[in-house]
């Protein structure tokens, strides 16, 4: 392509995405200096998984971004507080959503202390206290929409058990497959692609065995 040709369909595709999402980041500039098409390959896909409205609502979308951002400490991401907002989030909604990031990081100490001091702490009386602070981080947010978020965090952190946990409190609380599969798809996109792999696995193994839908 010709240089001043490919400098354009940069500049116009890079407008573009800035008008569409109100911000650009350092590497939609670099994509699009190097490889417009694939810049443009990519911004099709980011609309799809996090602008377009699927199975979750916007609302729903953000307690589930929120989250996974809080607990991979993604500063970058603030602009998924604002969507919040926009969609009607209160600051105590946006609060109780990163407190589910939160209290998903304590699975591995309360996971720990039954496995290493079952003498002391089973596993039953270790996961109900875990559960008590997961009930205690959402706060007023909907259980079903919680456990999406508790799922894709512990998908975020590679965390099978932790995913258990929370696939079998989504579905009793009335989650469906199609509002899991949404939230774990924004995984692909925040944490790649052999963290996905590892969700999907987790989440078809638990299926068979402990009775749940399956992803597929």
């Amino acid at each position: 392509m010709n240089h001043d040709l490919k400098k354009q369909e940069a500049k116009d595709l890079l407008d573009e995405m800035f008008a569409k999402r109100g911000y650009l980041l350092p590497y939609h500039r670099l994509l699009g200096e190097s490889d417009p098409t694939l810049l443009r390959t990519y911004d099709s896909l980011y609309t799809r998984l996090t602008l377009d409205e699927r199975v979750l609502t916007m609302k729903e979308r953000e307690v589930v971004w929120i989250a996974l951002i809080a607990i991979t400490r993604e500063k970058y991401a603030f602009f998924h507080f604002d969507r919040g907002v926009k969609a009607g989030m209160t600051n105590e909604e946006i609060s109780d959503s990163a407190a589910i990031g939160a209290a998903c990081e304590s699975f591995d100490t309360i996971d720990l202390s039954h496995s290493a001091f079952d003498k002391w702490i089973s596993k039953n009386a270790a996961l109900e206290r875990y559960c008590s602070i997961f009930d205690a981080a959402r706060g007023g947010l909907p259980k079903a929409i919680a456990e999406v978020a508790g799922v894709v965090c512990q998908a975020s952190r590679r965390s099978a058990s932790g995913m258990r946990v929370h696939l079998v409190r989504a579905f009793e609380y009335g989650a469906t497959r199609e509002q899991i599969a949404e939230g774990l798809s924004y995984v692909l996109l925040h944490r790649g692609g052999p963290t996905m792999i590892d969700a999907s696995r987790t989440w078809d193994e638990a299926a068979s065995e402990l009775g749940i839908p399956g992803p597929f």
